[in-house]
């Protein structure tokens, strides 16, 4: 700006004095809105007039290029008169005058020195690789249209085609609290306010509505700020125009060869947003309030308003010559001077229209182009390099939303990839709701096939009309696929794939219905490409040859044969061997590439032929196999112990006591045995009778270094099976020896985690009986869901048990279902409005008892709700007793139909109520009411005597009721007392205290089964785990693993672990284990010494472990 200056200005027949802004600019002049109000000018747009006192002015926009003038601009001091020259901006630089035969004034807007080097950029960007007479014809097409690009924002414009509303009915104005930014972003976020209201994208809002801005960091470090419009999203009218299926558009330019690409200039900010609804735009960063004049990102309509504005301005021009897709435009053509054609076409519904494009972001008349993700080229569609490389290179997801983003990028290219379903299984499955995120062998594998499938992702052609289409489907035992193919003068190439998993019914089906039912999901996926046309269907299943000729076709079949009428086909059968392109999307041996199953069986069945080559593997690499006989001799030359054996015995004479005694107990116990000892072969063996009468064996002395892999050759996977103590010790005996390998082989099975994980703990323990103290009627109450039985002529199915733990009062309800709010409705109307509500609720885990419902429920009552350990039942022992006593009871009354058990429940309860317990000592019915009921036999025999009352019936009663009930509750805590010791003494002569401490490494019961997997091969035990804390002398809360939740666990579902250790040192000398574990083997046996060894034994001393083996 060079400053301003009041000049004189003539308008028509009026001479106008204001004050203008000095810029360089080569218009004339910029009237603005100030000076048309104080000049109290009025502007028709409909008539295209502007009255000026009282005199009319035609106004008319010139589209049409005239005669160049090689003068410039003239200055602003310049008469604009109603009848004379329109002018027009050159793109060269230079101004182009336009005489025309009618009244008016026309102004196009002058591009600013930034676009105009950016379209020069785009220029020789494009026209890199065409011919110089292409060169020419871009340029001279770019100098005609530089007016409809802009670099900057502030040089777009808003078209007056169509204006975003935002329709919110009666809601009320939402005020939202901005968010606290960080002091850096803040100035970032305040230096962008200010860039959008000078370009008056934004201006001050006294609205009502008010939501908070926040910044969002872009690719290249940059800074996008953006309003969260959540709240006025949620209730805004949703707009339902459509957006265009990027497949479908892609499909509209095959046989094209040349492409250019457009992108719009912040495409939404030139849309103008109404008055209405500015206000609801506001945003605030804590200081001022701001709204919208165009239409921001982040709306929920906005993208349907701006399809609707695009294929507006497009309305004349055909797909096959432009795609749209929002900003984003694609023009093609098979031709150069086709391609320049549609090109031109386009700048000009564009200049019409008042839109921008961006420059920077345009690629014109070019052999391949990337649009929308995808390489598009002559040959057909492709993925986009820049894309399959952020794929390719993305880290292992570690949570749930970082899986999610990549499945959402990789299945943009689904069409790609042949049998993605298959292959994102995995995946697909560990983000649905409830599922633990636990990334398995099997989630890691299926994520690097995945990643090597987009990357080696093939060419897709295009199809071309008139072609016939081949349609190839296979199915197997896993899932259906289809493939889409054209025959071309190259041979046939795919158009696209299609695969999907079958569901557990269809895995049902015969061969012939999954075969009939990959060729109806095929050709109904492919239907666009396949419906008003003959095509080819290819199958290697020959039943279907007679597909359309199926008389009297019923149920399903018959619905498929009725949908596939509409189609016009000829089925051919090809061979399983020549049919490899479906056959591969279908015909997998495993739902993922990897699959976590299929190895865990090869590793428990290993094959003979696997086994020996295991075996001859580990010979021949470093660390060596216990067969190697050069490895054994050094390892022994190696071991201090085995070196001094064998210089006693290379001297040829027993050592004597002198020479013997200052080594460790290794060394006695073997010279001990002095006879037994030979060098064979450059190796220490020891010669032993095998139990067979007349055997003998020379077995091995193994050094210290080698004790592990030769326990793990005869008892692990590379041995014959895992087997317990006696029959691993029996094959160790049959090749080796050394000094305390008895309990060496018992610690080693001990520690096993494959026999451990399958067979269980074999130190697991129980803690003692934790006793429920309840003295008084509902202070504690236990709930549970016993089912599901049959469904009754009711329509019920499960029964909602609740039991009193003082009175033992029983209640039960059949439900028609399980569902939280059944099972709160049943508690509420029958037991809680009868006897009151509960002190406190007992129940397992069910979803129905830990549910939202049950939870308010409670809290609103004053319930105190407490819960059984995972797979624990016994903590609600009270409840599951009755369940297996009423079960009894039912089975015994109803009929052989089963459909009639809920008319008994209640007979069954009436029994039980009326029954003494055990532990009380009275009837459940004289502890809650003070007398008992009335049954059958009392109407036979008469009921027992009740006790006289004398005096004032009602006062009198109501005092013996009183002391009776006191008098009841009184002998029934004492039996309840009595019992309860009773029954834990009896349970505690069965446990074995072993006290767990944080941070110590258990196994964890699990017996839960695994949908696939045959519950007698899968392991029960899981483990390593990791205690974290005590929250109780019974229950501890547990990690089960890395990135897991902790879980609360009851202490019997817990046993140690023992990490498997180095073989101990000095025979008799047991391992250290785990802080506070005990032992992990029972304690040794006293012997008295044998004769040949008391020898080496001074008076006084013991030598202990030499006689184990």
């Amino acid at each position: 700006m060079w400053g301003k200056r009041r000049l004189r200005l003539a308008v028509g027949n009026q001479l106008l004095e204001h004050e203008f802004w000095l810029a360089e600019i080569q218009d004339p002049c910029i009237i603005g809105m100030d000076l048309l109000a104080e000049a109290g000018a009025v502007l028709d747009l409909g008539r295209r007039s502007l009255q000026l006192a009282g005199e009319n002015i035609a106004l008319t926009h010139m589209r049409r290029r005239r005669k160049n003038l090689k003068t410039r601009a003239l200055s602003a001091s310049s008469r604009v008169q109603g009848t004379g020259a329109a002018h027009q901006m050159a793109v060269e630089g230079e101004p182009e005058a336009h005489s025309g035969g009618s009244s008016g004034a026309g102004c196009v807007t002058q591009p600013s020195a930034t676009t105009r080097e950016a379209v020069q950029m785009l220029w020789q960007r494009s026209g890199a690789e065409l011919e110089e007479g292409q060169r020419e014809q871009l340029r001279e097409l770019l100098n005609a249209f530089m007016d409809i690009f802009a670099a900057r924002d502030e040089d777009c414009t808003k078209t007056d085609l169509v204006r975003h509303h935002i329709e919110t009915g009666g809601a009320a104005p939402i005020r939202l609290r901005p968010h606290r930014l960080a002091l850096a972003k803040r100035q970032i976020a305040e230096e962008k306010v200010r860039e959008m209201a000078a370009a008056g994208i934004i201006e001050p809002s006294s609205s009502p509505w008010s939501a908070p801005a926040v910044l969002v960091q872009k690719k290249d470090g940059s800074w996008r700020f953006c309003v969260d419009y959540r709240r006025l999203n949620a209730v805004t009218k949703q707009d339902s125009y459509p957006l265009p299926r990027i497949d479908d558009a892609l499909d509209c330019i095959a046989g094209s060869q040349w492409f250019s690409s457009l992108d719009l200039r912040s495409g939404y900010w030139q849309v103008a947003l109404a008055p209405e609804a500015r206000e609801k735009t506001a945003f605030t960063l804590g200081r001022g309030l701001w709204h919208f004049t165009v239409m921001p990102f982040g709306l929920c309509n906005a993208a349907a308003t701006f399809e609707r504005l695009m294929e507006r301005v497009l309305s004349d021009v055909p797909r096959s010559r432009c795609i749209v897709y929002l900003d984003d435009l694609l023009v093609h053509a098979s031709s150069f001077e086709s391609a320049l054609a549609n090109l031109k076409e386009v700048f000009a519904a564009i200049r019409a229209a008042g839109l921008k494009l961006h420059p920077a972001k345009c690629n014109l008349l070019q052999r391949q182009v990337k649009f929308l993700g995808h390489v598009v080229d002559a040959n057909g569609v492709s993925t986009d390099p820049d894309k399959v490389r952020q794929v390719r290179d993305w880290p292992a997801p570690e949570n749930v939303s970082e899986l999610q983003s990549f499945l959402g990028l990789a299945s943009y290219y689904r069409r790609f990839v042949r049998g993605f379903a298959d292959i994102a299984a995995p995946l697909h499955r560990l983000t649905a709701k409830g599922t633990p995120f636990e990334w398995t062998p099997e989630c890691a594998a299926a994520f690097h096939r995945l990643r090597g499938a987009l990357a080696s992702a093939p060419v897709l052609a295009l199809p071309i009309p008139g072609r016939t289409f081949i349609v190839d489907t296979d199915a197997s035992d896993q899932g259906i696929g289809a493939v889409l193919s054209q025959a071309g003068d190259g041979g046939e190439r795919v158009v696209a794939f299609y695969s999907r998993r079958l569901s557990r019914p269809e895995k049902n089906y015969c061969v012939t219905r999954r075969e009939l039912l990959a060729v109806v999901a095929g050709i109904k996926h492919f239907r666009p490409y396949l419906y008003g046309t003959r095509f080819l269907l290819r199958t290697d299943h020959a039943s279907l040859t007679w597909l359309l000729n199926f008389k009297e076709p019923e149920g399903q079949i018959a619905r498929w044969l009725e949908l596939l009428q509409g189609y016009d086909f000829e089925v051919q059968h090809r061979p399983g061997r020549l049919h490899t392109n479906a056959d591969a999307l279908s015909r997998r041996p495993c739902s993922a590439g990897s699959c976590r199953h299929c190895v865990r069986l090869e590793e428990r069945r290993a094959t003979a032929e696997e086994t020996c080559a295991v075996l001859a593997a580990d010979a021949a690499s470093d660390g060596g196999s216990t067969n190697d006989t050069e490895l054994f001799r050094r390892a022994q030359e190696a071991d201090p112990e085995l070196a001094v054996v064998r210089g006693f015995l290379q001297s040829g004479q027993r050592p004597p006591w002198t020479a013997v005694a200052p080594h460790g107990p290794t060394v006695k116990s073997y010279c001990s045995q002095w006879d037994s000892l030979e060098v064979r072969g450059g190796l220490l063996y020891r010669r032993w009778e095998g139990p067979v009468p007349g055997q003998v064996l020379w077995q091995l002395l193994v050094p210290r270094s080698l004790k592990e892999d030769v326990l793990q050759r005869v008892h692990g996977p590379a041995g014959i099976g895992h087997f317990g103590v006696a029959k691993t010790l029996h094959r160790l005996r049959q090749r080796f020896h050394w000094a305390g390998c008895r309990q060496d082989m018992e610690l080693f099975v001990h520690c096993c985690d494959a026999c451990t994980a399958r067979k269980g703990p074999s130190d697991r323990s129980h803690t003692p009986l934790q006793r429920l103290q309840s003295g008084a009627p509902m202070e504690r109450v236990g709930v549970d869901v016993l089912g599901p039985f049959p469904r009754t002529d009711r329509g019920n199915r499960y029964v909602l048990v609740a039991m009193d733990y003082f009175t033992k009062w029983p209640e039960a309800y059949a439900v028609p279902d399980q569902s939280a709010a059944t099972t709160a409705e049943r508690l509420v109307e029958e037991m809680f409005c009868r006897f009151g509500a509960p002190e406190n609720l007992h129940s397992d885990q069910g979803r129905n008892f830990e549910s939202q419902v049950m939870k308010e429920v409670c809290d609103r009552l004053g319930v105190w709700k407490t819960r059984t350990t995972p797979l624990h039942p016994q903590s609600d022992g009270l409840v599951e007793r009755f369940n297996r006593t009423l079960t009894t009871q039912l089975s015994v009354l109803t009929s052989r139909h089963q459909r009639d058990w809920d008319r008994h429940l209640p007979l069954v309860l009436w029994a039980c109520r009326s029954a003494v317990q055990e532990s009380t000592g009275c009837t459940p019915a004289l502890l809650m009411f003070g007398r008992e009921l009335r049954t059958p036999v009392d109407l036979a025999f008469g009921s027992p005597p009740e006790p006289e009352v004398g005096g004032e019936v009602g006062p009198e009663y109501l005092r013996q009721l009183r002391r009776r009930l006191e008098s009841a509750h009184a002998f029934a805590r004492r039996h309840l007392t009595e019992a309860g010791g009773r029954q834990k003494r009896a349970y505690d002569t069965q446990c074995r205290g072993c006290p767990l401490a944080p941070g110590d490494r258990v196994w964890v019961y699990n017996p839960r089964r695994k949908r696939g997997l045959c519950p007698k091969l899968t392991d029960s035990w899981v483990g390593p785990c990791v205690i974290l804390g005590r929250l109780s002398d019974v229950v501890y809360r547990v990690r089960m693993g890395p990135g897991r939740r902790p879980v609360v666990l009851h202490r019997d579902r817990l046993a140690p672990y023992h990490p498997k250790e180095p073989a101990p040192g000095p025979p008799g000398e047991s391992p250290p284990g785990p802080a506070g574990s005990p032992s992990p083997h029972r304690p040794r046996r006293a012997r008295r010494l044998p004769l040949h060894l008391r020898d080496f034994v001074l008076s006084g001393s013991t030598v202990a472990g030499t006689a184990d083996c």
